[in-house]
């Protein structure tokens, strides 16, 4: 960056003929720094792909799906997967403008987290799903909203955030592995989803071993916020992502009709699996929340202790400070005070009173 004064005296020269590399410190003066575009292009594509049948999918521009999707490409065989970044403010109007969506898809599209549904319009599906984000750090409010769009020759998605189930299925595209139709691909992307859940609860599950090994040990120090932080997490996971495996198998009733036998039978068989994941997380929330309960027992009997230490404490002090709170009032008629074992005297009362106390209640606290 120029220093202010060397900006003052370009502006100045600017007035006076200048010299060829003077002109050209005013062109880079004059030029405007590019807007953001949130790790996707112009349009707010992030990437898309051209599949055929049986073969690898093939990076396209926006453009190129566009006359795909057209018929103007002539390849009525091949299908595409569009993924948009909704950061990016040009990405909407994009799509209204040269896909054939319906308005359903468009209907709250900015929402972070959106109502979780699968549901066909005329000949297309439209799905609100969720997905961790791809840094995920078992934050409650890191889920985020993957919105879809499916044909029988494309599948649109869109995120307002980097999602990882999707950049797994980016990973098997890149990787060569080809598919059969749209509807293959969002099996895939259920398959996905489901593995990820499934990481989560192993790593959430390594996180509570070690908390319930530290609880046997008698470690309550951190354990609470721990527990109370994962325990958050698995819920607002299992109620944003338990209904769509509800939303799949009411659409596998009533499938649409591109949609094939093998496609359906992989749709049903991940659908299934991610239900297994979600009552793992279930099973999960409630060995937490067993624990939970277990760690509040144990932290009321630590309290209740030292609770009882320092009501036993005050009892057994309590005569020592009256007795010296009355002899040291400093007036006449003190007892003993002129007695020359008063002090023993006075010492062995006490003694025999606290030593007294003490039993007492010790043996209600045995009892």
């Amino acid at each position: 960056m120029l220093p202010f004064v060397t900006i003052l005296e370009l502006l100045h020269i600017r007035k006076a003929p200048t010299d060829p590399s003077t002109e050209l410190c005013l062109s880079a003066l004059d030029m405007k720094s590019p807007e953001p575009r949130y790790g996707s292009d112009e349009q707010g594509l992030v990437w898309a792909y051209s599949f055929r049948p049986g073969e690898a999918g093939e990076p396209i521009t926006g453009d190129e799906a566009a006359r795909i999707l057209s018929g103007k490409q002539g390849e009525e065989s091949a299908f595409i997967w569009l993924h948009f970044s909704l950061s990016n403010a040009a990405a909407a109007p994009w799509m209204r403008e040269n896909l054939a969506l319906p308005d359903a898809y468009f209907d709250d599209l900015n929402e972070t987290v959106g109502a979780t549904r699968i549901e066909q319009n005329e000949n297309t599906l439209v799905a609100v799903v969720h997905d961790i984000l791809f840094d995920f750090t078992f934050d409650p409010s890191a889920i985020a909203t993957l919105r879809l769009c499916i044909g029988p020759r494309f599948m649109v998605s869109a995120r307002m955030r980097p999602l990882r189930s999707v950049d797994r299925l980016r990973s098997s595209v890149r990787s060569g592995e080809p598919f059969r139709s749209p509807a293959d691909m969002l099996g895939v992307l259920m398959t996905d989803q489901a593995d990820v859940l499934v990481q989560v609860i192993r790593r959430t599950t390594g996180k509570v071993d070690k908390i319930e090994d530290s609880l046997l040990a008698n470690r309550i120090s951190s354990n609470r916020k721990d527990l109370s932080n994962l325990r958050r997490t698995l819920v607002r996971l299992q109620r944003l992502l338990a209904p769509e495996p509800a939303a799949l198998f009411r659409l596998l009733s009533r499938p649409p009709a591109w949609i094939s036998g093998p496609d359906l039978q992989e749709l049903r068989e991940a659908t299934e699996e991610f239900s297994t994941a979600v009552q793992d997380s279930i099973a999960l929330t409630e060995r937490i929340k067993i624990l939970q309960e277990e760690l509040y027992a144990l932290t009321t009997e630590h309290s209740n202790r030292t609770l009882f230490v320092l009501t036993l404490v005050t009892v057994l002090a309590l005569p020592v400070n009256l007795v010296a709170g009355l002899f040291g009032m400093n007036v006449g008629g003190i007892p003993l005070a002129e007695n020359q074992a008063g002090f023993f005297i006075v010492v062995g009362i006490l003694v025999t009173v606290t030593t007294f106390l003490a039993v007492r209640a010790l043996g209600k606290w045995s009892d």
